[in-house]
């Protein structure tokens, strides 16, 4: 048995007006084929370029390591040369993965490679993100902590991205306090039998090529799987929604503050009472379904 996943609807491209009409307004993903051949990272980006462009760089690389509570928020797991690390890339499988990778900060010329388009939402200008990994690396089920909406490009082979919208939470075993979801869950392959409500999870997936986009909406979990070492440009625009935008900012001032608190007091038995309560917590929709 699978989870109950939608193919995510597919575009050549798109108009200003019917990505909103259709995609924005609904919030629901798309994902728009064509868009970007007109920029030079079209054609210009891939690992090779990367390593020739930002090979001395030194770059933060995390694992699929479950939380510690001695973990600092976004603590890398270990440090790497890009050079080296698009060599290990290339050479092997790797669990490395790097996220939220400043462009601009980190190699200004890259801006030069692409655009901001109109999607007829504000995208935030100073935070262009790169995300590498390697083949079957992947990232814990997760949302974002200011639940915006996301555009990803992709870049080099093919990821396998799975959405779930927030409706979906009572189903997932979500982390009280937190963005994610039980880490031992895998959700390319889950066990029913461990976590059965998951059967009754609805969610959406696809597999990125080279130069695809995907739009998720505001607050949309996602778990990412590389299925071939690759990379991806992520641009954000803030939520619209008012009660989006109030979780937003309840995630950034109050709930990751009381997490760090926890941490520091509780220790690990703060993270695990939060993994029990994941169970718990989802057990109770379970039994009244």
């Amino acid at each position: 048995m699978k989870l109950n996943l939608q193919d995510i609807p597919r575009v050549k491209t798109i108009t200003k007006e019917d990505f909103i009409k259709n995609y924005f307004k609904p919030q629901k993903p798309v994902v728009i084929e064509e868009f970007i051949t007109d920029w030079p990272a079209y054609s210009k980006w891939s690992l090779d370029y990367i390593k020739e462009i930002a090979g001395d760089k030194t770059v933060p690389l995390y694992d699929d390591r479950p939380v510690d509570y001695k973990d600092g928020f976004n603590e890398p797991h270990a440090k790497m040369k890009m050079s080296e690390y698009v060599d290990l890339l290339k050479r092997e499988p790797t669990k490395y993965r790097i996220f939220l990778w400043n462009v601009l900060k980190e190699v200004p010329q890259l801006q030069k490679d692409f655009k901001f388009p109109d999607f007829g939402l504000r995208l935030m200008k100073g935070l262009p993100m790169l995300f590498f990994g390697g083949r079957d690396s992947y990232t814990f089920m997760h949302y974002d902590i200011d639940l915006a909406n996301i555009f990803h490009f992709h870049f080099e082979g093919k990821k396998q991205c799975i959405l779930f919208d927030q409706k979906q939470n009572k189903h997932l075993y979500k982390i009280p306090h937190s963005l994610i979801t039980r880490e031992d869950i895998d959700f390319a392959n889950p066990d029913f039998n461990k976590w059965p409500a998951l059967k009754n999870a609805k969610g959406w997936v696809c597999n990125l090529n080279h130069g695809e986009v995907l739009y998720m909406p505001e607050g949309y979990w996602h778990y990412m799987r590389y299925l071939t070492p690759g990379f991806s440009m992520s641009l954000r625009a803030i939520a619209r929604n008012p009660k989006n935008l109030g979780k937003a900012i309840y995630n950034v001032f109050i709930m990751r503050s009381i997490d760090n608190v926890m941490r520091r007091i509780k220790g690990q038995k703060w993270i695990d009472w939060k993994n029990q309560q994941a169970i718990t917590n989802t057990n109770k929709y379970l039994t009244k379904s």
